[in-house]
């Protein structure tokens, strides 16, 4: 399911962990893995070395790329190798779109520092803009890919629908067990959401979401379990990863229209800030 994979580095322990899943993905799919640095032309990066003018960042950027890449080829992989100059979200994702890209692997940081922060803020433009699914690998991220469990988030939207039929796809072709399961959040919506009729409704509404995920899941022969959780989206989905041993949680980026739109938006940004294992990021535009 995935033939050409890309993993933009900038040399930092975060990439240098997403590294390890991507070349792992890579391997399991049979898959080329594109290493990619962008030498970012909004820093100041030429220096006069030795009387020639040189442009350090992307001197930099050809260790860090030719180190990732013999990494990856030694451990079995096809790989190419690229430095490129520009602004980086940009860069990567007009990479995706011009070299056929199934899937960006990306690392972040996570945390409250500048550094973290503006690592975090590429990120987070890249699954926002990225045509293709983004697979964003937290810090010291010890979980296994192919994952033996994948969580899927649902609340129904076309982001969610396409989240589900890449975990079933991830399922099918990894013998990977599916959890789908909806959350309600009560807070969401307001005081109106505390009656008993809408409530019902709500969950209805899931319990039929659900359903129609079990048999997508059925038609594919992959394993597959669901249930309703209430609480905190966020909160939910992560204990969840803790109860269940859970190895990748796929979402959707964008929610049905209005507030829930906004909300799933910013439930899957949450979550890869705060999750333990990888977070898959799934566009509605892919379905």
């Amino acid at each position: 399911m995935y033939d050409e994979i890309l993993f933009p580095t900038d040399g930092s322990d975060a990439a240098d962990a997403a590294l390890e899943v991507a070349t792992a993905v890579a391997d399991a799919h049979d898959a080329t893995l594109h290493v990619l640095y962008v030498a970012d032309t909004n820093q100041p990066s030429l220096a006069r070395i030795e009387g020639q003018v040189q442009d350090v960042l992307e001197g930099e950027g050809r260790e860090i790329v030719d180190e990732a890449a013999s990494r990856a080829r030694n451990a079995g992989v096809e790989t190419v190798d690229e430095v490129i100059q520009g602004g980086p979200s940009r860069t990567i994702c007009d990479y995706v779109d011009d070299r056929g890209i199934d899937l960006v692997v990306m690392g972040t940081r996570g945390g409250r520092d500048i550094e973290r922060i503006i690592l975090g803020s590429v990120t987070e433009r890249v699954v926002r803009n990225s045509a293709s699914p983004v697979l964003v690998v937290p810090p010291q991220s010890d979980h296994q890919y192919p994952p033996d469990d994948v969580l899927v988030g649902t609340d129904g939207s076309d982001g969610s629908r396409a989240a589900v039929d890449e975990g079933i796809d991830i399922g099918a072709a990894t013998g990977s067990r599916l959890h789908v399961i909806s959350v309600l959040e009560s807070s969401a919506l307001g005081f109106d959401v505390r009656s008993e009729q809408v409530a019902e409704e709500r969950r209805r509404r899931n319990e039929e979401v659900l359903a129609q995920a079990r048999e997508r899941a059925n038609d594919s022969d992959v394993a597959v379990e669901t249930a309703i959780e209430e609480g905190d989206v966020v909160d939910t989905l992560n204990g969840y990863v803790d109860d269940h041993g859970i190895d990748l949680v796929v979402v959707g980026t964008h929610g049905r229209t209005g507030i829930d739109r906004r909300l799933l938006g910013s439930v899957t940004e949450n979550l890869m800030r705060s999750a333990s294992v990888p977070v898959l990021s799934v566009r509605a535009s892919q379905e």
